[in-house]
């Protein structure tokens, strides 16, 4: 589908109209012009081009590194790069924002869809379905962008004359019409979707979590009770009609990222994306690097296994792994292209308050005997998937035998989450075909890999961009929200409740007894002397590991210099207070020549 431009200036429009997945179809044009929207086809294409940005944003490395980097949670892969937001040395307007743009962009599209919308030949119905979605999808890029840069240009009607003159609107002003546009929103959309929305667009209960979400940020802004209030509200209206909405969380947390459930009762809101070539996001079997709209989140932070996996590695007087003889791996479908861009945080802190300890283990994931979520958050075993022999006395065997790797039985690497004596090659005296990598020895290019959103269906073509969509908001993000809500609410106790609901999910296992998952479930309860702000991130750590939300979990709890600080290495020696707020992009600063210069953002 051909891209569609209003060519404007600065912080004005650009429409592209384009069709999601599962969302709506419509009829391309190549060229509109500011009228194209006073018809049925161009308020809806409207929506429509918006819809696609998200997908131009979501998946893709850049913004998934402005999501995640340089937080509790991630620190640098082999291959991250040069990217400055990693460590934020060096981080400012020319190497930042990329959806800054898209935004601004998709807010002009918006405000020209709610300019036209009530004079187009539509039943009344209809227009105030297709208003709420225009005022949901402006109320969404406004909440990136006050969380993200603060002060921004607020605009609430369509931009149709170029101009080079542009100012900050207060964060305030900006919270006040993305509460009013989610307010109305969630008052005229569905309940479930519905033609043409079909998928996991905007309905009542997504507008109903952002709302909340964006009362519970302004609240943390104000330490206005009344904004932590209506937060908890809302969330618990959500979970009190969840069968109306068609929501639920799946039995098993692992089941809430089987492709086949990707539209299933957990899922809320989506990025769509797809295979078919004809729209022009990628060649079917280029194996695509890069770009708008494809889907690459699968393999950010996939480690290189085909070239790290030498099957006579062996631990170097450093306690180091070495990489030596065949590769017992070879890529494939399964495991994924290995970016290598972010891994997780197990540094181990040799000193200090965290002295022996690193985040990724002994902080989020602490209880991995009972908690399911690491297991299927990560692949920790790579079955051997090339047939290769290795002799007794190949050069840094030390195992003393010779055998043979028998394709799709054998494991041909082991992460385990505990150290193991006799590691590479033995576990304990026992003589281990594979590799044993614990973390003693994980390093940038060895380490679990993030398997939730893995893409084994690429097929032959594995190289390509995955098409499953980016889940953006999943249901156990109402009971988490709902529960930092209460917390700030003063009303721990149901805090406690909300939290203790999902983390009793994150108990069950198939391969469990029932009276194993009942006791399982039974441990995992908390009370509210346990509710705390580290433990509410924690918790959302251990649920939403590498789902685009910890940097801007981190800025509203006001935690991401402390935390940042405490736990990543990297990070944490050039973290300054000025950081909960991102630069503004050179390009918007350069743009701006007519009245007052275009400030940027405190001390970058």
């Amino acid at each position: 589908m051909k891209t569609a431009k209003i060519s404007l200036l600065v912080l004005c429009c650009v429409l592209i109209n384009g069709s999601c997945k599962k969302v709506l179809n419509e009829n391309p044009e190549s060229q509109i012009v500011p009228a194209y929207f006073n018809s049925p086809a161009g308020v809806l294409g409207g929506i429509a081009g918006v819809y696609n940005d998200i997908r131009s944003q979501w998946g893709t490395e850049g913004f998934t590194n402005e999501m995640q980097a340089g937080t509790d949670e991630f620190i640098r892969g082999a291959s991250s790069g040069g990217a400055t937001v990693h460590d934020y040395n060096g981080l400012n307007g020319s190497n930042f924002g990329s959806a800054w743009g898209i935004a601004f962009q998709d807010i002009n599209t918006v405000n020209g869809v709610l300019k036209y919308v009530p004079s187009v030949d539509l039943p009344d119905q209809t227009k105030k379905v297709y208003a709420a979605q225009a005022k949901f999808l402006r109320a969404f890029w406004y909440f990136y962008l006050v969380q993200t840069f603060g002060d921004v240009p607020l605009h609430k009607e369509f931009i149709t004359v170029p101009s080079q003159a542009a100012s900050r609107q207060p964060a305030a002003a900006v919270y006040e019409l993305i509460i009013q546009d989610l307010t109305e929103a969630a008052a005229d959309l569905p309940n479930i979707p519905a033609a043409p929305f079909l998928g996991k667009p905007a309905t009542k209960p997504v507008a109903q979590l952002l709302l909340a979400k964006a009362y519970l940020t302004r609240g943390w802004l104000t330490n206005s009770q009344e904004d932590f209030g209506k937060a908890a509200a809302l969330c618990e209206d959500i979970i009190a009609n969840k069968g109306a909405y068609n929501l639920d969380l799946w039995q098993d947390y692992g089941d809430a990222f089987v492709p086949a459930n990707d539209y299933g009762k957990e899922t809320m809101f989506v990025s769509d994306h797809m295979l078919d070539p004809k729209y022009g996001y990628y060649a079917v079997g280029g194996a695509a690097g890069g770009g708008a709209a494809q889907n690459l989140s699968p393999w950010f932070t996939n480690w290189d296994y085909p070239n790290n996996s030498g099957i006579n590695s062996y631990k170097d007087g450093a306690g180091m792994l070495v990489n030596a003889g065949t590769s017992g791996m070879i890529r494939d479908a399964f495991y994924g292209r290995p970016y290598q861009r972010m891994r997780p945080n197990s540094y181990r802190w040799p000193t200090g308050v965290h002295a022996g300890k690193n985040y990724f283990l002994d902080q989020a994931f602490v209880r991995r005997d009972i908690d399911s979520r690491y297991a299927n958050s990560f692949y920790t075993v790579y079955i051997s998937n090339v047939a290769i022999t290795n002799a007794a006395n190949a050069a840094n065997n030390t195992r003393g035998i010779g055998y043979s790797m028998q394709v799709g039985v054998d494991t041909a690497v082991w992460l385990p989450d505990v150290e193991i004596t006799g590691a590479p090659q033995f576990v304990g005296s026992r003589p281990f075909k594979g590799l044993v990598v614990p973390p003693s020895m994980w390093k940038p290019n060895i380490f679990p890999a993030l398997k939730k959103y893995m893409d084994p269906s690429r097929g032959a073509n594995f190289n390509d961009p995955s098409t499953r969509p980016c889940v953006l908001y999943r249901f156990s993000d109402v009971y988490l929200t709902g529960a930092e809500a209460a917390f700030k609410a003063n009303n721990s106790t149901r805090a406690a409740e909300l939290i203790s609901i999902v983390r009793q999910r994150a108990a069950y296992r198939k391969t469990n007894t029932a009276q194993q998952n009942t006791d399982a479930a039974a441990a995992m309860i908390i009370s509210a002397a346990d509710v705390t702000v580290d433990f509410i991130l924690d918790e959302r750590s251990r649920e939403f590991f590498g789902e685009w939300q910890r940097w801007h979990d981190l800025v509203r709890t006001q935690s991401l210099v402390r935390r940042t600080k405490e736990w990543n290495p990297e990070a944490g020696q050039y973290i300054k207070d000025f950081h909960i707020l991102r630069p503004i992009p050179q390009s918007q600063i350069d743009r701006v020549v007519d009245g007052p210069p275009f400030p940027q953002n405190k001390d970058y």
